[in-house]
């Protein structure tokens, strides 16, 4: 295996395969990641005065307002003077299509005399680190009132100024070469420079970019490259992780070669028996003179594993292109592909993948080849039925996830990526939506690997501001740059099926002047790829709002089954929607109609409170679900956020109502921030599973609806209740089946039926008694599944196990461990809150640890950690190039130890 490490060449990939196992092709991409150093000034700090733009002071903002608070207007400011703006604005030119528009550089060298940038500069004293890299996931907490950071945006130090410095050399071999950067996100104002001189940056934090370091690079001597990011506090709804939390690359091309993101494949007309391509290439010349040069496609198979058939597929005729100097120009490639294996979300179809290598030549010489790898499947919408993906109907059974990893923070890493879709498609997951923002790249490779559709978004505000210092202060200057970037970047991926240009934005209420803004956006969307329906979520927008007509279908934020229609909410000046599939349909019949947020709904994983209530669907207040003593939510999972409803009501809003395309859930996993009802916590309550991965009896409620064939039975709740005999507790059955037997100790308490429109079976007389509890499914008449209970002993040890027990020795590579509290008949004890203290040998490291309680401040990085509900993750990592075995050891003083092994191969 070469220095990049395993699991880096599973995500960087194809660009990779193509140089190693064809011809030999100057385009080479180096993995920067390591021996990085990084500096953060501390709170009490003044920062350099190197400041991307002016902004406005932030007074009175409230961190806790409802998610669904009306966006406001910018606060209008001047720029001072000795701002950067101007440098960095001319990084988006190729992304400005009207050359009128596009920034020139000023004169001049902003920061050259900063000790940061120069060569000399010693940062011994630095940290070292590796990317990607979250500075903030560390901690410690803000705990109490009045944080520096507060629970919407987690509560960690994300906030500040940081510095990155990392030297790399080129040879003589690279003269004459084109030299790029490639950030895949870096949050945010990042501005860059290189051997002290200012190269560019971008603003945005969720944004991939590129920067031409050509003009700046030495082969004589160490290039010194050095990163200032400035991450502004009140910046986010949610944690938006810090530092350079995704991957970072040095990219060698000649100066005759395939544009940044410069092919798109698109297959117009797929049957099964055959599949019309077209390949559209766009080619940089950086030289003087028009060069003129041979471009040869072929199409292969590509692997799981990222490999290429042994043969192409189809190997289109040759073309001779003459690309004029100091441009760029396209190229487009037309081809017919017979009996093609066709991309298909799972289970109900494969997720086959193509990829088509583009090789330039010249004189016989190569100048470049690249890579692209593709899927062929064929898209279509019905307003009346939803989705289709060739010709089968595929109703979305979506969620939404926000970009952190949990106790990992928002720094990439695709095991821990891929672990989250796997949890999710076994739950029945076909479909996720990206909340609020563009996706790491590699986690696109994932879906497309996995079958899982995707809605990709953009933008979480415009113009108008959710918080005082959010994206609002750069829209203006960098939408159109941000946008074009996210849909060339991700417009080869199968997986995607939408573009989302904006999630709840204040222009909802502002008729045809946010209407103008939507169908603005919507043109830069389409005039970069034409095939995908582009929209924006509405939490506000009506039926008949201009808003809602500039879409190319409706996408309802909690709309659909109506929003605080419950009496108590009547005369508040908050949002009041009444179910509202029906009123869109009727306005836009041509349409398809789907929900891209539904439920919010919370719970705390193994926390059970009484009484329970006899509806369906309920808001949490304290005896109602919720205790603002102990910061924790019901998990009978019959409560949702005041604006949204139970997982029940939206399965009964979306089954009566069957042309609606489906649903997206807030959300799958719980999230770091945003901690509704609770803002004195530090994570969300509404995810079907908990931030550690641990899963919530909600999952299985979602499992019982999304995947009909499997077997399964749940009861819900745990039966160890002391002190609570002969009172009412209530036993509520998620299933697959369509009826239960329910005993206790042996003895039936009835046998119940799913109601039509009903989507769990509740016993809500049962009177605590200590012993067995025990379900029977049946489905049509027939023994479907069983699920049991019981009282257990007193914790008695610890049970370790590991969801994987041989990971990759590449420095990268995870293993999840799950640490259950036992009694001594070794039965889970769900009501444990022991501390465990952890140790490790051999060569691996503990990254972090974590319980999936919302209130726990314990840094993630600690060796030791409260059980939550009886218990805890440990995340181990590997060493890079050291295999052997990694031995974990668990201890409790009354539990005694117990240890596990890892091989790391």
């Amino acid at each position: 295996m070469p220095d990049n490490t395993f699991t880096k060449w599973l995500c960087a990939c194809v660009a990779i395969i193509a140089s190693s196992s064809l011809t030999a092709s100057p385009r080479e991409r180096v993995d920067l990641n390591n021996d990085w150093r990084f500096y953060r000034y501390a709170d009490n700090q003044q920062a350099d005065a190197l400041i991307y733009d002016t902004r406005p002071a932030v007074e009175g903002f409230n961190d806790s307002q409802a998610a669904d608070t009306r966006p406001t207007d910018a606060v209008s400011i001047s720029s001072q003077a000795d701002i950067l703006k101007p440098w960095i604005l001319p990084s988006g030119n190729a992304f400005i299509d009207d050359p009128a528009k596009r920034h020139t550089r000023p004169a001049g060298n902003p920061g050259e005399d900063f000790p940061f940038v120069q060569h000399d500069f010693n940062d011994a004293d630095w940290q070292a680190v590796t990317l990607p890299h979250d500075w903030a996931i560390a901690g410690p907490f803000y705990t109490g009132d009045n944080p520096k950071v507060g629970g919407g945006m987690g509560r960690l130090p994300s906030h500040g100024v940081a510095w990155y410095r990392k030297q790399f050399t080129l040879s003589d071999t690279d003269k004459g070469k084109q030299i790029y950067l490639h950030i895949d996100g870096a949050m945010s104002y990042s501005m860059v420079w290189l051997n002290g001189k200012l190269v560019g940056g971008w603003p945005y934090g969720y944004s991939s970019y590129r920067l031409d370091l050509t003009p700046y690079v030495s082969t004589t001597r160490p290039n010194q490259l050095a990163i200032r990011l400035d991450n502004p506090p009140q910046s986010s709804r949610w944690y938006p992780g810090a530092g350079i939390y995704r991957n970072v690359w040095l990219e060698k091309t000649s100066p005759v070669h395939v544009s940044q993101w410069g092919t798109q494949v698109i297959t117009p007309h797929v049957t099964a028996e055959s599949a019309d391509i077209s390949i559209k290439t766009g080619l940089t010349n950086n030289t003087s003179s028009a060069r003129t040069v041979t471009m040869q496609h072929a199409i292969y198979e590509l692997s799981v594993d990222d490999q290429l058939s042994r043969t192409p597929v189809q190997t289109l005729t040759s073309e001779i292109v003459t690309v004029q100097p100091g441009r760029d120009q396209t190229s487009t490639s037309f081809t017919k592909l017979a009996n093609p294996k066709l991309w298909g979300p799972a289970p109900q179809q494969t997720p086959h993948r193509y990829a088509v290598v583009t090789t330039l030549k010249e004189n016989g010489s190569v100048l470049d080849q690249y890579t692209t790898a593709f899927g062929i499947r064929d898209l279509q919408f019905d307003p009346n039925k939803g989705v289709f993906i060739n010709g089968e109907h595929i109703p979305l059974q979506g969620v939404n996830q926000h970009h952190d990893l949990g106790a990992l923070g928002a720094a990439f890493n695709l095991r821990a990526a891929e672990r989250q879709l796997e949890i999710l498609q076994e739950m029945g997951v076909n479909a996720i939506r990206m909340a609020h923002n563009p996706p790491a790249p590699e986690l696109l490779t994932l879906t497309d690997k996995m079958g899982i559709l995707v809605l990709n978004e953009s933008f979480d505000s415009w113009y108008k501001k959710k918080t005082p210092l959010d994206f609002h202060l750069i829209f203006a200057d960098w939408h159109e740059q941000d946008l074009r970037a996210l849909v060339r970047r991700d417009k080869n991926h199968p997986s995607v099926i939408m573009w989302y240009i904006g999630n709840e934005v204040g222009e909802q209420y502002t008729g045809e002047d946010g209407a103008k803004v939507a169908l603005a956006l919507k043109a830069i969307v389409k005039s970069e790829d034409p095939t995908r329906p582009v929209t924006a979520s509405m939490n506000w927008a009506k039926a008949d709002f201009p808003f809602s007509a500039a879409m190319d279908l409706i996408s309802l934020n909690y709309q659909g089954e109506g929003i605080r229609q419950a009496p108590e909410f009547e005369g508040t000046n908050r949002i009041r929607t009444p179910p509202s599939y029906p009123a869109f349909h009727k306005a836009h019949p041509d349409k398809v109609i789907l929900s891209s947020e539904t439920a919010s709904a919370f719970s705390s994983r193994g926390i059970y409170l009484f009484p329970v209530t006899p509806e369906f669907s309920a808001p949490v207040r304290d005896g109602r679900g919720g205790d603002s003593r102990i910061h924790q939510v019901s998990s009978y999972e019959l409560h949702a956020v005041d604006f949204g409803s139970s997982a029940d009501k939206v399965f009964r809003y979306i089954d009566t109502h069957p042309y609606v395309a489906g649903q997206f859930v807030w959300n799958g996993f719980d999230y770091i921030g945003e901690p509704t009802p609770y803002y004195s916590a530090r994570s969300s309550y509404s995810g079907m599973i908990d931030l550690a991965g641990f899963k919530k009896d909600r999952f299985y409620l979602y499992q019982s609806q999304w995947r009909p064939d499997l077997p399964m039975a749940h009861i819900l709740p745990h039966w160890n209740w002391q002190g609570r005999e002969g009172e009412i507790t209530p036993i509520h059955v998620f299933t697959s089946g369509d009826e239960v037997e329910l005993f206790i100790n042996g003895e039936s308490k009835g046998r119940k039926k799913k109601a039509p429109l009903e989507y769990r079976i509740r016993f809500d007389d049962i009177r605590y008694t200590p012993g067995i509890v025990e379900v029977v499914a049946y489905k049509d008449g027939k023994p479907w599944a069983h699920d049991r209970v019981e009282t257990t002993g007193p914790a008695a040890a610890l049970s370790v196990s590991a969801d994987r027990k041989v990971i990759h020795a590449d420095g990268h590579d995870l293993s999840f461990v799950t640490v259950d509290i036992v009694d001594e008949a070794g039965r889970f004890v769900p009501t444990a809150t022991h501390n465990i203290a952890f140790t490790l040998s051999g060569p691996g490291r503990i990254v972090a640890t974590d319980n999936g309680d919302s209130t726990d401040f314990t840094p993630f990085v600690s060796h030791q950690r409260n059980a939550f509900s009886g218990k805890v993750l440990v995340i181990i990592q590997s060493e890079n190039h050291h295999s052997g075995d990694i031995v974990l050891t668990s201890t409790n003083k009354e539990l005694g130890t117990t240890s596990l092994r890892i091989r790391s191969k």
